[in-house]
């Protein structure tokens, strides 16, 4: 018996692009004669379970990311050729050997940057020196890469926290921040990656500590001392404000010292360029723990701490809050001590909120506290709404009227804040030189024993057990919160540009 002749694979797709149409496509039955229970063509997306709908969506949103950093990657390769191209043009003294060559230098760079692009990096890259930092959803880690020996700041963040505490626009403007970074003012990001748990953030290493520190081992700074920090913030903040963001943490814990002891800023997971992204209640929830701080205490006392505001600040409520200074910074809420008033208020605002921070960070380096400080988040909130009677400089601090008008002059309404320009021409900032000021010696230069060295960081006061990086895994569905999350820098530092 003659044995039938099997259709064609284009008569078979026929068939089934027929089927498919009115939904009626099914899988042929199996070898065994059983038909299988799934069906492989329809058109209503309802026959699958929820579990395949969410990796489908996935694969989706996957294959459009990497198709979107491909053609991006190579329209600005093109444009790099392009650029070089017209620059030797326009050099009539270059021979035609001589464009030859850069432009073979610039396709050996290409290559250089593709194959540094296609490389994975991952946790087992970098050996964990020490724990220098801890915080509600992660840790700070010292780190080495296992291949070029250099040393790092990773910070690691997990994401079922992430998640269950809001924090993705957070994680995301942190991340788009130091990724478009080039800026000195600002702490440089080498890679971000991500596994089942974690997000990893891989920056420079600056072994100067921070502005907090600093304020907690002197207490004061002197005038010129403060003239100096405060005119590199200045730099660092317009910087941020140049690239299209807007900082919204300025505070002593995020001013970063240099090995040279020059500043940079870090933690932008409160920043904000306006991103869709980058949207967040963070505010909303202060207010909401703040009013919440005094949980266990009568009601009434809440209500009366609006209107009968202490506007003084005491001896005792300063010393509750330096005791407290390390903690707040480490807590998931954090201190609303530099927070402008306009920002509570939730009915928009712009950079200016970022000068009013300054402002409070002055006042704190020439006094030796922030100018609302109180007991409580709640308390220093009620002291930022009704700036206009709790800021006052104490008798028993002399500061020059320039000091004293700089600060007034930040710590305002937003409308009448001075702009950059106006601060930079401020009589406080006399005889600054601010096209060289990152090139004179700093009034503070870490002392350091090796390349390793974290005398600066409270790495004693912080449990040397590294967080477990094992434990539940975020979903399917969640993970795509975090797509496109990994980075690498293309450098002549990292080995390609």
């Amino acid at each position: 018996m003659q044995k039938p002749e099997s259709p064609s694979l284009q008569q078979s797709f026929s068939r089934l692009s027929i089927q498919a149409k009115n939904g009626s496509a099914r899988l042929p039955p199996s070898p065994s004669g059983q038909s299988p229970d799934y069906v492989y063509f329809d058109r209503n997306p309802s026959i699958f379970n929820e579990e395949a709908q969410v990796r489908a969506k996935s694969a989706q949103l996957k294959l459009e990311n990497y198709y979107k950093i491909t053609v991006d990657a190579a329209v600005e390769r093109n444009g790099r050729r392009v650029d070089l191209e017209r620059r030797l043009a326009q050099d009539s003294a270059l021979s035609d050997s001589r464009r030859a060559r850069q432009l073979q230098q610039l396709g050996k760079r290409e290559s250089m940057f593709l194959r540094l692009r296609r490389t994975k990096i991952g946790l087992n890259d970098f050996k964990t020196v020490k724990v220098i930092g801890r915080g509600a959803f992660g840790e700070v880690r010292l780190v080495q890469k296992a291949d070029t020996g250099k040393i790092y700041a990773m910070k690691l963040l997990r994401k079922n926290e992430m998640l269950k505490k809001d924090q993705l626009a957070h994680v995301r403007a942190e991340r788009d921040v130091l990724a478009e970074s080039n800026s000195p003012w600002v702490v440089q990001l080498f890679y971000s990656f991500q596994d089942p748990i974690y997000l990893y953030l891989v920056m420079e290493f600056l072994p100067g500590g921070d502005l907090m520190t600093m304020l907690i081992k002197y207490d004061t700074f002197s005038e010129d001392v403060t003239r100096f920090y405060i005119a590199e913030c200045v730099l660092a903040i317009e910087a941020v404000h140049r690239m299209g963001f807007i900082h919204r943490d300025i505070k002593p814990d995020n001013i970063l010292i240099d090995k040279e002891g020059h500043v940079k800023l870090s933690d932008f997971g409160l920043s904000t360029g306006f991103h869709k992204s980058h949207d967040s209640n963070y505010y909303q929830r202060l207010l909401e723990s703040a009013k919440n701080s005094n949980t266990g205490k009568a009601a009434a006392r809440n209500s009366v701490m609006v209107n009968s505001i202490n506007l003084t600040v005491s001896k005792d409520q300063i010393a509750t809050w330096k005791a407290n200074r390390r903690k707040l910074a480490y807590s998931t809420v954090g201190t609303p001590d530099y927070i402008a008033p306009e920002i509570f208020l939730q009915k928009g605002y712009g950079k200016e909120c970022d000068w009013w921070s300054l402002g409070a960070i002055a006042f704190e380096c020439l006094v030796g506290y922030p100018p609302f400080c109180s007991e409580s988040t709640h308390e220093t909130y009620q002291k930022i709404m009704q700036w206009q009677q709790c800021l006052f400089f104490p008798d028993d601090v002399h500061l020059s009227p320039e000091a004293q008008d700089f600060v007034t002059r930040l710590i305002t309404w937003a409308d009448e804040r001075m702009t950059v320009e106006e601060i930079k021409r401020h009589p406080f900032f006399y005889g600054v030189d601010w096209a060289t000021i990152r090139e004179i010696e700093s009034p503070f230069v870490p002392r350091l024993n090796s390349i390793t060295d974290t005398s600066y960081f409270p790495t004693d006061e912080i449990d040397q057990v590294s967080v477990d990086t094992s434990g539940d895994t975020t979903t399917a569905d969640k993970d795509l919160a975090f797509l496109g999350y990994t980075f690498k820098r293309f450098s002549v530092s990292s080995h390609a540009f």
